[in-house]
């Protein structure tokens, strides 16, 4: 396996309080990956340099060998906690913006993923239910021919059965030889399907190997190990 993601020492401060603090990884293609660690730990500045959105940060970072920039943000596809839809705007609206904008996008698989998941190009995403309007976002993520996918939080706030068709999504619309970053409280949910883990503590590295290879090591399943880790 190809090395598609590689950070050297990478640190970034918010008024002088270190949010990451020297952090080393090496990730390879082709393996979803598990990013986990409690509230304000990283994560989400994380995944905010690797998409090319925070720039003023230390240490190197590398996607498919280059610096975040123009090139990456054409590789990879960024799902944010919070949505940057605006309300009024229709499913099948939210396509076309898409396929404008990203030459990677495959507006057919789109409106099929659409009609499998029962929304409709009218709807409205002020209109959807929180799991609706995760699926919509995600089925825009999804359907690019990316070589990263970053999903930050994709399973927050919704139900059960809507983690399972989001997990459902994510599973069946990558390329075997892509890499997925997903952050998520919901360890026990969710972690079947992690190749790897990286385990944050604070802005600093806990843990970055295999899931298999963490479960062996400790005995312990990802989420009985998280709760120890950072058990009050």
């Amino acid at each position: 396996m190809s090395t598609l993601l590689e950070t050297h020492g990478l640190s970034k401060r918010y008024d002088r309080l270190p949010v990451l603090d020297g952090l080393n990884l090496s990730i390879p293609s082709g393996r979803i990956v598990g990013v986990v660690g409690p509230n304000g730990c990283g994560k989400t500045t994380l995944f905010k340099i690797l998409a090319g959105l925070i720039g003023d940060y230390e240490g190197s970072v590398a996607i498919d060998g280059r610096r975040p920039g123009v090139y990456t943000k054409s590789i990879t596809a960024y799902l944010p906690e919070k949505t940057y839809l605006e309300d009024g705007i229709k499913a099948g609206e939210a396509i076309r913006m898409f396929a404008d904008f990203y030459a990677d996008f495959d507006a057919a698989k789109a409106r099929e993923l659409l009609g499998r998941f029962r929304l409709e190009e009218r709807m409205k995403l002020k209109s959807m239910s929180k799991g609706m309007q995760e699926k919509l976002q995600l089925i825009l993520v999804m359907s690019r021919a990316a070589k990263l996918y970053i999903l930050d939080e994709p399973l927050s706030g919704v139900d059960p059965a809507a983690r399972d068709s989001i997990l459902d999504i994510i599973l069946h619309n990558y390329s075997e030889n892509a890499t997925v970053l997903l952050s998520t409280h919901l360890i026990y949910d969710v972690e079947r399907i992690f190749d790897d883990i990286v385990l944050l503590g604070y802005g600093r590295l806990l843990a970055c190997e295999s899931a298999d290879a963490l479960r062996e090591r400790t005995g312990q399943s990802l989420d009985e190990y998280f709760r120890e880790v950072f058990r009050c």
